[in-house]
C-alpha cells in the first residue's frame, strides 16, 4: 500500500496523490509496482527498500549519495495460535532524500497511524530531519508501554501461580520472558544507530534537533534499563515457580495419601470380620456395632495424628 501525505503551513495534514517536494511517502507491505515507482521516481536505490521489508534485518544507518537509510525495530503486538497475546519487533526503514521523507514497514503499526493522523505535536512532513527523531521517540515510548504491559501480565499470572499446578501458567511466563529478550536485542541496537546519529554528520540537524535526539536516546536508555529488569524478575519467577508447581502437587499427593490411609482403616477392619472363621463377640448382641465402632475410633486416632502432623 502507497499513501503520500503533505504538511500545509498550518500544520494540516493532506493525503495527495503525486509525490511532491516536502512530502511523506509511507509504504506498508508495498508491491513491486510500488516500490519501483518510488524508486525511480525519487532516485533511491531498490535496495534501502529491501532491507527494510526483510523482517531478519538488524538495526543500521547507510548513507548512499543524498539519501540516507535508516533501519530500526519497532515493538508490535500480535497474537499467537491459541489466541494468546505475544509481544514482538519488526523492522521499519525511513529513507531521508533531498525532497522527501519516505517510511516502509512490512505491516500496519499504530506509530505510523499517530503521524497519519496528524496526532503528533509539532509534526511537519518538509521537516524531515525532526520526523526521524520524532518517529524514533514514539518508538521508544511504545517499548516503554508494552513494557508496562508485560510487568502487569506477569503481576496477573504471579497471582494464578501461588495456586496452580499446571504448566499454563510457565508457558506464559515463557513467551514473556522471550518477548523481553526480543525487546532488549531490538532497543540496543536501535541506542547503537541514535548514538550515530548523534554522533556522524548523517542528517542536518539544528539545536533543537539535537536537543530532541538526546531526549529520544535517554527514553530508549530507560526502556533498555526497564527490559532488563523485568528480564530478570521474570526469569526468577520462572525458577521459582516452577518449584511452587511441584510443591503444590506434593502437598495434593500428601492429603490425598492420608485420606486414603484413613478410609483404608474401617476397610481393614471390615475385612477382618468378613473372614468364614470364629471372631470375636460374633455371638454378641452389640457384635455388628463393636467392629464399626473400632473402624471409626481407629479412624479418628489416624485422622488426629495427621493432623497434628499437618498432613492435612
Amino acid at each position: 500500500m502507497l499513501n503520500i501525505y503533505m504538511s500545509q503551513v498550518n500544520g494540516e495534514l493532506n493525503e495527495i496523490e503525486e509525490i511532491e517536494n516536502g512530502c511523506w511517502v509511507h509504504l506498508e507491505s508495498p508491491t513491486e509496482e510500488e516500490i519501483l515507482y518510488v524508486a525511480n521516481k525519487l532516485h533511491v536505490p531498490i535496495d534501502f527498500f529491501k532491507d527494510a521489508l526483510d523482517d531478519e534485518e538488524r538495526s543500521r544507518i547507510e548513507k548512499e549519495g543524498d539519501n540516507c537509510l535508516i533501519i530500526v525495530d519497532i515493538p508490535i503486538v500480535s497474537t499467537d495460535d491459541v489466541g494468546a497475546t505475544i509481544y514482538d519487533t519488526i523492522p521499519i526503514g525511513m529513507i531521508v532524500t533531498n525532497t522527501c521523507f519516505i517510511t516502509v514497514c512490512l505491516q500496519g503499526n499504530p506509530i505510523f497511524e499517530h503521524f497519519a493522523r496528524n496526532k503528533v505535536k509539532g509534526f511537519f512532513t518538509y521537516m524531515k530531519t525532526r520526523f526521524a527523531f520524532q518517529i524514533l521517540y514514539l518508538i521508544s515510548s511504545y517499548y516503554l508501554r508494552y513494557l508496562k504491559q508485560i510487568n502487569r501480565k506477569t503481576s496477573a499470572i504471579e497471582k494464578e501461580l501461588h495456586q496452580s499446578m499446571k504448566n499454563k501458567e510457565l508457558f506464559s511466563l515463557l513467551s514473556l520472558e522471550k518477548s523481553l529478550v526480543y525487546f532488549t536485542t531490538s532497543l540496543k541496537a536501535n541506542n547503537i544507530v541514535m548514538e550515530r546519529l548523534l554522533r556522524l554528520n548523517y542528517l542536518k540537524m539544528y539545536d533543537e534537533d539535537q536537543d530532541l535526539l538526546q531526549d529520544v536516546i535517554i527514553e530508549n536508555k530507560q526502556a533498555i534499563e526497564m527490559t532488563e529488569v523485568y528480564s530478570s524478575i521474570l526469569s526468577g519467577m520462572m525458577d521459582a515457580f516452577a518449584s511452587v508447581i511441584s510443591n503444590n502437587v506434593n502437598i495434593v499427593m500428601k492429603f490425598l495419601t492420608a485420606i486414603t490411609i484413613v478410609i483404608a482403616i474401617p476397610t481393614l477392619v471390615a475385612s477382618f470380620y468378613g473372614m468364614n472363621v470364629p471372631l470375636p463377640f460374633q455371638n454378641h448382641p452389640f457384635g455388628f456395632w463393636i467392629p464399626i465402632s473400632l473402624s471409626f475410633i481407629l479412624s479418628f486416632i489416624t485422622a488426629f495424628i495427621f493432623w497434628k502432623k499437618r498432613y492435612f
